[in-house]
């Protein structure tokens, strides 16, 4: 048997993290203030106020950005699925590596290979992830060369046309955050090398950071506050 018992209660614990926390971020944003929840009211604001502009470098170069930055995470994604899939013909290296530290725990040749292979489908998910992110980001730069313009912005069409392109532009970042997240959880699997505990202790920690950065941060106060100043100062003007 390749995996003990406490192996497998880790790898239990590891996907019920990462299962658990999914769903219960995707259900609190629902009713919580928290980053996914609030860059969305921005992201209509946004749209709102893309539409009465006549000239829209600005949007292109700030969305060109954003692609910018997930395609990092894709080529690297690649990159390091590319380094993994080497070492499934250096687990004998790799063993006595992993013998060498102190209070290691031993695992067999089997078990290493099928500890590759998790991290290796955990950087494959991200680079779907983030490969969908790119392509919905290129669906909005389509709606946004096709938005028609409305200096006044009370065409009440084409404000329900800016929410839309918010949906696709919140369901892009979605896309984005979850290839970030598998990162996050990576980093917990890679402690599973050296012992099965550790891998329990990573998990809920991971948990635990990104519980604190998505809904308790500083951050997260910030844009909240200035989320409401702007659905305020958007009342004062209609």
């Amino acid at each position: 048997m390749p995996f003990s018992w406490l192996d497998i209660i880790a790898i239990a614990v590891f996907l019920a993290c990462w299962s658990g926390y999914t769903m219960f971020a995707r259900k609190k944003a629902k009713t919580t203030n928290c980053i996914a929840r609030c860059l969305h009211q921005h992201r209509i604001h946004w749209m709102y106020e893309l539409i009465t502009r006549d000239i829209r470098v600005t949007e292109a170069a700030l969305l060109a950005n954003l692609e910018r930055n997930i395609a990092f995470f894709a080529s690297t994604s690649l990159l390091v699925i590319a380094g993994i899939l080497t070492l499934f013909a250096q687990i004998e290296k790799l063993e006595s590596v992993i013998s060498s530290l102190p209070y290691a725990d031993m695992s067999t040749h089997l078990g290493i290979q099928l500890k590759l292979a998790v991290v290796t489908f955990i950087f494959v998910l991200a680079f779907f992830h983030f490969t969908w992110s790119m392509r919905q980001y290129g669906f909005l730069n389509v709606m946004v060369g096709a938005a028609p313009i409305d200096l006044e912005g009370k065409n009440e069409n084409l404000k329900q046309y800016a929410r839309q392109m918010a949906v696709v532009q919140d369901q892009a970042a979605h896309s984005y955050n979850y290839g970030l997240r598998s990162y996050y959880f990576s980093l917990a699997v890679l402690c599973w090398f050296f012992h099965p505990i550790v891998f329990i202790v990573s998990s809920i920690l991971v948990v635990y950071t990104l519980y604190r950065r998505e809904f308790m941060s500083k951050a997260v106060r910030a844009i909240t506050v200035g989320q409401d100043l702007l659905w305020q100062e958007r009342n004062a003007k209609s």
